[in-house]
This record gives structure tokens, sequence and C-alpha cells, in this order.
């Protein structure tokens, strides 16, 4: 930029010569660079952004085309079976006792004993025949145990029997069966 020259005197009483800009031009000048500047920076970051938009719009929309199969199985039966383990608990009259089973899982997959639940009368062993009133009675237990695929397991559920003191003496020593419904999922 071109200008006038002017003298300045320093303190030192030295002369100096310096080209005098005007303030208007020079600002001008400035501000012009500045929006140049800006305009740059706003273009590059607007093109970097497209870009990656369009890229991840190719990645996520790219058609595509292959074979696929699936296949719906069915849960076979959980079953349930008496036990000849002792229950930890014995049940006595005016108590109440263990009541074991075994579980068995048929599945290729684990699931999972929701509860157990009377379902039919309880009877006392053949070898019990003057057992006529048994006195026992069965509670719904909630159990949430995990039963291994293709395999058998034995539950012991605590205090889930119960005898009152109306329980014929022929009873003593008996083993009761109890009919129960079991509750699984996958």
């Amino acid at each position: 930029m071109t200008g006038h020259r002017i003298s300045i005197r320093r303190l030192t009483g030295r002369r100096t010569s310096i080209h005098r800009i005007s303030i208007r031009r020079l600002t001008r000048h400035l501000a012009t660079h500045h929006r140049l500047r800006t305009l740059i920076v706003l273009s590059a970051a607007g093109l970097i952004t497209g870009l990656s938009a369009g890229a991840a719009y190719a990645y996520f929309t790219t058609p595509g085309n292959g074979i696929g199969s699936a296949a719906v199985g069915s849960m076979q039966a959980v079953t349930i079976a008496a036990t000849t383990a002792t229950p930890g608990n014995p049940l006595l009259p005016g108590g109440s006792g263990d009541v074991t089973l075994e579980v068995t899982n048929p599945n290729p997959f684990p699931v999972t004993l929701l509860s157990v639940t009377s379902s039919g009368t309880i009877t006392a062993d053949a070898s019990h025949p003057g057992c006529t009133t048994t006195g026992v009675t069965f509670s719904q237990t909630t159990v949430n145990k995990a039963i291994p695929a293709s395999s058998t397991t034995t539950i012991d559920l605590k205090g889930a029997a119960a005898m009152d003191t109306t329980s014929s003496d022929g009873c003593q020593g008996a083993a009761f069966s109890i009919p129960v419904t079991i509750t699984v999922q996958k």
C-alpha cells in the first residue's frame, strides 16, 4: 500500500519517517482478509461434512443380496419325577418339611424352573395302608432355578410340605406322593 510520508519526532529527538496508512483503508484490508479466511474455513468444513455424510449414507444404504434361513423349534416337555433322595428336612406332625423332586430337561438348551404348584390329592405310599388321613399340604413354591440342557437336576424345596396334627398314626414313616405341576421357561 502506498501513502504519504510524514515525520515523527521521538523522545530522543531523532527523526524517522514512516508510511502513513489510512486507518480506514487498513480496517477494510483486514476485514476483507478476515472474511476471505472465514469463507475458506467454512467451505472446507462444509466439504468435509458433506463427504462424511455421503460416505456414511453409502455405507448404510449399499444394497446387497444373499440367502438366509431360519427354523422355528419347539420346546420339548420338561418332566418331573419322584426321587429316592432323602429331603433335607423330614416331615413331622405339626411341622413342615422339604419336598424333593427330579426335573428332567430333554431340550438342547437350558430352561428355568420358575414355580411348583400342587395339582392333586396327596397320598401315602402303598406300604402304609393305615395312613387314611394324611393331613399333608403343599405350598406353592417360587424356585427360579436353571436346569441345564439335556440333564436331570434334583430340586429340594425347603419347607414346601406341612403336616398337621390330625394325621393318622398309620402315617408314621410313610413317603407321600404329592402331585405337582411345574412352570418352566426358556
